[in-house]
């Protein structure tokens, strides 16, 4: 069980996609709420421009009324009557700022969260165009991550975080306006300590950025592997694995609790510098501008006001310090994201389809050569032609390349060299879907969704009727025991159908591949696998009807439900080094007569793993 994870997803060896790219990335998608952003952007404009104000009247209130009553020139009584529209302006620039900034916000937030509704279906549509290399090599964890923690961090970026960002950077820039505007000198004292605070965040924003995304991939590894016990929970459990299991989960959980303490200690030294430096540039701030009222070239509502914008200027750096970790950790999801949404299937779709004209089911497989993995070949110069209607079973030893051969015939995987031909026409020239609808896969492993008995035959498509569905299942001989089930067709699956058998499972899927392709190609993997020996001969029953006068390849596991096959091929080392039916093949004395031996001799039972299903 490895604890590191890796997919072509998520590469280390690939270069970093860089922060352009990742806004590129992001504006695709925001781009179709521009006019909403156009509205945010004005006003964000009035509440920066609001939220300048009232430090602007405090000023005016100092050096005038204030400072006029001071002085003597009004009495206290016209100094009170002069501030009154100094304070009332004051609680109404709070109020205006108040509104506009909550209508900002909701439209931002809106907007936002739209844009990543579409992000999120577009990389799930993505997936679901990927092949089946692609979901071999990438960890179910780390998909479910890609869709869910990612997109989430994304969405705290552009529901909290942007909202912030825009906010603060805006008001910053103003104040500095304003400062300079009012006095350049106290403006220069006020921003002293800047490149310091640039500096610093230069520095800490990288290591934050890289932590976070360790915490990232720790988390996909973290789900991929608590994915990985629970569905091999029954192994764990039966060879006694537990304390294996709780040491390595161990693990994974000690580096997700240092990644997250590391990041956080990131913030808290960052979060602490700039508080330091706040208090610093303002002590620099009150002797400096001190000294320039008593020097006569800054009046003392100037200072005041200064004292209230230096305050803002480091309002917003601080809320900029209190969101960089989560900034930089969205920018590593919108990453991972945007790696994820480069790769591209291998299986690519002709740009000139072609379609069979009129459908016999004819296979041609032209001296096919194959490999999961450069320099080691599952199949070598295969080459086998099954006339339309034909039934041909495909046996041989682990590892012989016969599940192989079925993932090329459905075009999971694509040839290496060779080609295959369905009615004369080369598969990579037909649209994956139509050839889809030609050959339909019964897997060895028959998966069942959520839902109803009927929503797993129909696979949840409304236009089936009920009375097809009934008649696949009877030609599948799964209905004698959908009948017998609570609720009948309406009985509920379990996940996965755990409240299935294998073998009702089985029938189900065969069931399954008739009602959605009546009359196409049907290629079953092992269909009569680990089951009993009832549920064997219902389900030869079964095939014995949906196999009549169709063009089938059978993968077998059980040499004795093979027996009625027009045809026998026997795959060894990727080779066909036989090929006849079941008399033809005893007779002569070979793979198939040894194979038939070591099953037979055992009472047909123990020497299965002799022909498993790789």
């Amino acid at each position: 069980m490895a604890l590191r994870l890796q997919s072509p997803a998520d590469a280390p060896a690939r270069s970093q996609i860089r922060d352009r790219s990742l806004l590129l990335l992001l504006l695709r998608f925001l781009s179709p709420y521009k006019w909403h952003f156009a509205i945010v952007f004005v006003l964000l404009l009035c509440v920066t421009g609001l939220s300048l104000l009232p430090p602007l009247l405090i000023k005016f209130a100092v050096d005038g009324p204030i400072q006029q009553a001071y002085s003597n020139q009004l009495t206290n009584e016209q100094a009170l009557r002069e501030l009154l529209p100094y304070g009332l302006g004051y609680f109404g620039v709070i109020m205006v700022t108040f509104i506009l900034r909550l209508s900002f916000t909701y439209v931002l937030q809106w907007a936002g969260q739209s844009a990543l509704v579409d992000l999120r279906q577009t990389l799930f549509q993505h997936i679901l165009k990927q092949d089946m290399r692609f979901f071999n090599n990438t960890p179910v964890g780390q998909i479910v991550s890609r869709l869910s923690n990612d997109i989430e961090a994304l969405t705290e970026l552009l529901s909290t975080s942007i909202v912030m960002v825009l906010t603060n950077s805006v008001t910053l820039i103003g104040i500095i306006g304003v400062m300079l505007a009012l006095n350049w000198r106290l403006a220069l004292l006020s921003l002293v300590i800047m490149p310091i605070v640039l500096a610093i965040t230069v520095v800490i924003r990288k290591r934050i950025r890289d932590a976070a995304n360790t915490y990232h991939k720790l988390v996909a590894e973290l789900l991929a592997y608590i994915n990985e016990q629970f569905n091999g929970m029954l192994i764990v459990q039966l060879f006694g694995r537990q304390r294996v299991s709780r040491e390595e989960f161990a693990e994974l959980n000690e580096r997700y609790r240092h990644t997250h303490l590391q990041i956080r200690d990131l913030y808290t030294y960052y979060a602490a510098a700039l508080q330091l430096l706040t208090s610093i540039g303002l002590g620099i701030l009150l002797y400096g501008g001190g000294n320039g009222v008593l020097a006569g070239w800054a009046t003392l509502g100037v200072l005041i006001s200064f004292i209230q914008y230096i305050q803002r200027i480091w309002d917003p750096i601080l809320n900029l310090a209190e969101q960089i970790s989560q900034i930089q950790t969205a920018l590593g999801a919108g990453e991972r994201i945007a790696r994820m949404l480069e790769v591209k299937p291998e299986i690519i779709e002709s740009p000139d389809p072609k379609t069979i004209i009129e459908f016999r089911g004819r296979i041609d497989i032209e001296h096919v050569t194959f490999s999961y993995d450069a320099g080691t070949p599952v199949l070598r110069d295969v080459d086998i032609h099954i006339p339309a209607g034909q039934s041909v079973a495909v046996v041989g030893p682990t590892g012989a390349g016969k599940t192989s051969l079925v993932g090329l015939l459905s075009r999971f995987y694509d040839v290496q060299q060779g080609r295959i031909l369905i009615d004369g026409v080369n598969i990579r020239d037909l649209r994956v879907k139509d050839l889809r609808r030609y050959v339909t896969v019964v897997p060895q492993t028959p998966y069942c969704f959520d839902g109803t008995i009927a929503d797993n035959l129909r696979l949840f498509d409304p236009t089936i009727t009920r009375e097809k569905m009934i008649e696949a299942a009877e030609m599948a001989c799964a209905a004698p025991f959908i009948e017998r089930l609570p609720d009948s067709y309406d009985y509920m699956l379990l996940p996965g159908g755990a409240n299935l058998s294998h073998g009702q499972r089985q029938l189900l899927a065969l069931a399954r591949a008739l009602l959605h392709n009546p009359d196409g190609i049907l290629v079953l993997d092992e269909a009569t696998s680990n089951i009993d020996t009832e549920t064997e001969a219902l389900i030869q029953l079964g095939l014995q009807r949906v196999l009549k006068n169709r063009t089938s390849v059978v993968i077998a596991h059980r040499l004795s439900t093979i027996r009625e096959v027009d045809r026998i091929l026997v795959l060894q080392r990727g080779r066909v080094v036989e090929d006849g039916n079941h008399e033809q093949l005893l007779a002569l004395g070979g793979v198939y007569a040894r194979l038939h031996r070591q099953q037979y001799l055992h009472g047909g039972e123990s020497g299965q793993e002799s022909i498993a299903a790789r």
